[in-house]
């Protein structure tokens, strides 16, 4: 019962940030803080509610975590971002959508750690490194699709609506390769902590699946798009398009090893 409420608790407090896009006029005002502030505070109560647990590693708490990560890097990007504060409608209706399916999975159970007590420290650093670097990725990709939105939007000459809430197709390209340089060195560090765990475990580097592979690839896509990024030869489309493919590799490495193993295949 405790987790149920949890769960609604926290998700409850991610819809009123959803609908500011709703809003007359959006602005970086009171009401707009104190809504973001809300929809960190529930999934980071939720993730404080089960630090005194065990390691919480069922795939709806993978979920949680996450969104508890994101809105946490969310709240900084809009404070350290000029302009990162106009993608709070996507950010946390995609949150919202993260929370439901969290709830929907919230009754299948994870698996145990196989670390030993030696290893259990890097364990939560490996961890801590995939939740950061997902976050970051996530708030990026959110970017890129906004910068897809407004893209759109001048070609094909339509009303403003939804997209006059979102930045300039510029802005977010400059919100989502900041990101990226962040995400891709969180990245490079949880890439030396799972090395550094599974030399410990079995004395190799690289343990060759299907989570190491994606996590790998999406490396590879990401620090591509900053150097081609960097020498001015990716922009707009290619550059989103690129962003969310890196994307989805993390995703598949990340929540979808998760969900193949903790759900399909038990």
């Amino acid at each position: 019962m405790e987790n149920v409420l949890l769960n609604y608790s926290a998700l409850a407090a991610l819809v009123p940030a959803s609908l500011q896009a709703f809003r007359r006029a959006p602005s970086r005002d009171a009401l707009f803080w104190a809504l973001l502030a809300l929809a960190t505070a529930g999934p980071a109560a939720w993730a404080l509610a089960r630090a005194g647990t065990p390691w919480p590693t069922g795939f709806a708490d993978t979920l949680w975590l996450t969104i508890a990560a994101t809105m946490a890097i969310y709240l900084l990007a809009a404070v350290f971002m000029r302009h990162a504060w106009r993608l709070a409608p996507l950010v946390t209706g995609y949150m919202v959508v993260l929370g439901l399916l969290a709830i929907v999975w919230a009754g299948e159970p994870g698996r145990h750690l196989a670390a030993g007590p030696g290893d259990y420290a890097w364990v939560r650093a490996h961890i801590a490194t995939a939740m950061l670097t997902y976050g970051i990725v996530t708030i990026a990709a959110i970017a890129a699709l906004a910068a897809w939105f407004q893209d759109y939007a001048l070609k094909h000459k339509q009303p403003p609506s939804f997209s006059r809430t979102l930045p300039s197709v510029r802005d977010c390209e400059r919100i989502l390769v900041r990101l990226l340089v962040i995400g891709e060195s969180v990245l490079a560090l949880g890439l030396a902590t799972g090395a550094a765990l599974q030399y410990s475990e079995t004395g190799a580097l690289l343990a060759i699946n299907h989570k190491t592979v994606l996590t790998i690839a999406a490396f590879f896509v990401m620090a591509g798009l900053l150097a081609a990024y960097r020498l001015g030869g990716v922009r707009g489309k290619l550059s989103a398009r690129l962003v969310l493919l890196g994307y989805l590799l993390l995703t598949l490495g990340y929540p979808g090893v998760k969900f193949v193993t903790d759900v399909l295949m038990r």
